[in-house]
Formats: C-alpha cells, structure tokens, sequence
C-alpha cells in the first residue's frame, strides 16, 4: 500500500501499489490544475502538462518519467512530475500547483 500525502491540503490517501496519482488526488478531491490547466487539460493522457505536482518525499516510490514528461519538465526542477504519468509504489509527499 502506498500513502500519498497533499501537503498543502493537509490530507492524506491511501492507495494500492501502482496506483496513478492523478486519479487518486481526483478521487480524493483534490485540486491538481490552476485556471488554464482547468481549461485545457486533456483528461490524463499525458498531452498538455498541466497536472505538474512537486513531489516533496518519496522520489524513489515512483514510476521512472516517461519520455512525454523529460521534454514538458526539461527547465523543472527534477522533483516536478505529470500526476497523470506518475505510478505511485510506496509513501510520498506531494505539493500540487507547485
């Protein structure tokens, strides 16, 4: 089981190994987009970028980053990922809208 924790939130979600983070914090009531994001994500597909989430702790619990997000996340810093292309195994920490 993986915990996922939305610091500024305050909330934490338990989730099974291999769970997607952005359908978990969509789940869960959490808010992964600022306004444009709301107006043109492309629903978890990996398209548009505009799930980033900074990941506080727990790096290593995650999937490797996909192709699509080295080239949408190459000027971020490397704790930035695509909640829609990240597989949670294990704790982390997570700020949204970072």
């Amino acid at each position: 089981m993986a915990n996922i924790t939305f610091v500024k939130e305050k909330k934490e979600v338990i989730a099974a190994d291999g769970a997607n983070l952005r359908e978990k914090a969509l789940q869960n009531g959490i808010d992964l987009y600022t306004l444009k994001g709301k107006l043109t994500n492309c629903g978890g597909y990996g398209q548009c970028g505009t799930c980033i989430v900074e990941i506080v702790e727990g790096m290593e619990n995650l999937s490797p980053k996909t192709p699509f997000e080295e080239r949408k996340l190459k000027r971020k810093p490397d704790n930035y990922r695509l909640a829609c292309q990240t597989l949670v195994n294990g704790p982390i920490s997570v700020k949204t809208k970072p």
